[in-house]
């Protein structure tokens, strides 16, 4: 890509331009330099808009027009809660983007440490079946336990507000899991009851 032209550079783009003689002459006609330095300076501009715009087309580097992308991609994200955080609209963007779905362990799993469970866990229930239960184990479960599993949290890495890192009106210290009960319930198959177990792991 491109680099961005600064004003000094199409400045004397457009003195070579200029027509040959003394009317067009900047040292005799001071006028015209005061011309090409505010030409140049919008040329400028639009070279540097332009080549935000380029940015703003991929999801990776969007920013001003996060608001758009929002727009298109079913956006901002319910479980971001009423009035989300600008970083955390913009990082659902690039995620609405790439993101695959799954029923896997591991998918569920990694839904969690997006949201700060590094040490997630899911445990899946089992019904009692003839060649796998055995007497004297403990409680076997009726057989709706097939379709029950239990997302283990273990503890939550810090991630609260930060002064200097944060935005006006968020609540310092905070870590709702709101966002995580949310994420993991959306995602669940539907012929599934899932359950989330906070604060241990397997």
């Amino acid at each position: 890509m491109a680099a961005i032209r600064t004003a000094e550079e199409y400045k004397d783009q457009l003195r070579a331009l200029l027509p040959q003689g003394p009317a067009w002459d900047p040292e005799q006609v001071p006028e015209i330099d005061l011309v090409l330095t505010g030409v140049a300076q919008e040329f400028a501009r639009i070279d540097t808009r332009a080549f935000d715009l380029l940015n703003e087309m991929a999801a990776d580097g969007v920013n001003e027009l996060v608001p758009d992308w929002e727009a298109v991609m079913n956006l901002p994200d319910p479980c971001l809660g009423a009035s989300p955080a600008f970083e955390d609209r913009r990082l659902a963007v690039r995620r609405r983007l790439v993101a695959v779905g799954g029923q896997s362990i591991s998918f569920f799993i990694e839904l969690a440490v997006a949201q700060g469970y590094p040490q997630a866990s899911v445990t899946e229930h089992r019904a009692p079946r003839f060649g796998r239960s055995r007497f004297g184990k403990a409680h076997f479960g009726t057989w709706s336990a097939q379709f029950m599993w239990t997302l283990n949290s273990g503890p939550r890495r810090r991630l609260g507000r930060r002064f200097g890192a944060s935005f006006w009106g968020e609540r310092f210290g905070a870590n709702p899991s709101g966002a995580l009960e949310c994420v993991i319930r959306r995602s669940a198959p539907a012929h599934t009851l899932e359950f989330i177990n906070y604060g241990e792991s397997d």
